[in-house]
């Protein structure tokens, strides 16, 4: 999904010119390491550095008759080259090749898709602090609980985004790893030192043990990484789908000028953003399914991996970086409104502050039990017949044997429930 949501060097990065240009880059540091080793003459590093190249359509020429991708590269390398093409590849299978090149580009998507999720957590902490202290009904079960604040809903995101963004630099790290021991890991027509020298010189550390591939847990967790992203920036927009109801509206994605949300309905304002992000967060969580299954291959290699992989990597990476930057021009331009926050907490009649009266009881000496039932009951009534929960307090005669009228009304304290905002900011944020 190349997009104005996807950076460009992401689209770019899984290229077909891209991806050979990577292979390229480690065939020659292959050679350079080869020449460090006394095995490849100096003269002949000099014509391949200077002469080599591919052409992208020449390689999908010679594929169709070869039948594969590595081969097919290689061959079109050497018609630039020409003799001293033999010292390329020397000693390597087309997986030393391909599966470092691989890590290569992953690395470069993870720092792509870090930045994203640091360019979010700016929006959000600013629309944290920005609506720190506006009060808001806390929900659970889609239900009124007690109050909190629009502000905390961001920076739950922002701690959300601080769990994610550490989970991508490890699957980062646990990913930059290059492999040169060659058919089946056992280095049979590679020196040891090889790998060494080829890797540093990629910034890469070598893969401790190999089969023939380098193992896919590392992809595996890497594609985790990105599903866990995904599933925070679906946790976001699926609460904005909730706010944006018509019922409670409390906040809304931007509408721009000249934007249509229905065929049929010219009034519809719908959260088209939110709903199609939740939509694919699906997708790049079904595709870190395929990349557990890719784990266990036949003996030290197969090709089943190959084939999911070139779907499913350059698919979540380029996914979850549209989705991290539509999400966070949703949230930097998201209309949000306190008036209908303070009219949805009024709709509850005040029954928000059910556990205060009750735990206010407690105090006075009833059981929990006999407080819980006391206050349910009023709640009850208070929700059934529309009126007033402290008024209906108030006439009670069993709470007016425990409790005095101020200390009712003090209950109802709004001020009692945001007491701690500060607490949690700093928790969050540092001081």
């Amino acid at each position: 999904m190349i997009s104005r949501y996807t950076r460009p060097e992401m689209g770019k990065l899984w290229e077909p010119e891209n991806r050979f240009q990577k292979w390229l880059d480690v065939e020659l540091a292959a050679c350079e390491a080869w020449h460090e080793l006394g095995q490849i003459p100096g003269e002949a590093l000099e014509v391949i550095r200077k002469k080599a190249g591919f052409d992208t359509a020449r390689i999908d020429e010679i594929e169709k008759t070869v039948k594969h991708d590595v081969i097919a590269f290689l061959t079109s390398l050497s018609e630039f080259i020409g003799p001293e093409s033999r010292f390329v590849h020397k000693g390597l299978t087309s997986s030393d090749v391909v599966d470092t090149a691989l890590s290569l580009l992953m690395r470069e998507a993870a720092e792509i898709i870090i930045a994203d999720i640091r360019d979010l957590m700016e929006v959000l902490k600013e629309q944290a602090f920005r609506y720190k202290q506006t009060p808001c009904m806390g929900r659970s079960h889609g239900i009124h609980a007690e109050p909190m604040t629009f502000g905390l809903k961001f920076a739950l995101w922002y701690e959300d985004a601080k769990r994610g963004l550490r989970r991508m630099q490890t699957a980062g790290e646990a990913i930059s790893v290059g492999k040169f021991s060659g058919a089946v890991g056992t280095f049979s027509n590679v020196p040891t030192e090889l790998e060494e020298l080829v890797c540093a010189r990629l910034g890469l550390r070598p893969e401790p043990i190999a089969t023939q591939v380098v193992q896919r847990d590392r992809h595996a967790e890497y594609m985790t990484a990105l599903a866990l992203v995904a599933a925070g920036v679906e946790k976001i927009a699926l609460e904005l789908r909730h706010l944006q109801r018509t019922e409670v509206l409390e906040a809304e994605e931007p509408f721009t000028k000249g934007q249509k949300g229905s065929s049929a309905m010219p009034h519809k304002r719908n959260p088209v953003g939110s709903e199609n992000l939740s939509g694919l967060a699906r997708v790049v969580r079904s595709n870190a399914l395929a990349a557990l299954e890719d784990i266990a291959l036949w003996h030290e290699r197969d090709i089943s991996h190959s084939s999911v992989e070139r779907i499913i990597i350059p698919d979540s990476t380029i996914l979850t970086d549209y989705m991290l930057n539509r999400m966070t021009g949703i949230l930097r331009d998201l209309n949000v409104y306190p008036e209908r926050m303070k009219a949805n907490m009024e709709h509850s009649r005040g029954l928000h502050n059910s556990q205060r009266v009750m735990l206010t009881l407690t105090e006075k000496g009833m059981t929990r039990e006999d407080a819980y039932a006391l206050v349910q009951g009023n709640a009850m009534q208070s929700w059934q017949e529309g009126k007033d929960f402290m008024g209906q307090l108030l006439k009670d005669k069993d709470i007016s044997k425990q409790l005095t009228e101020k200390e009712v009304r003090e209950i109802f304290d709004m001020d009692y429930y945001l007491r701690n905002i500060d607490f949690i900011f700093k928790r969050v944020f540092g001081q």
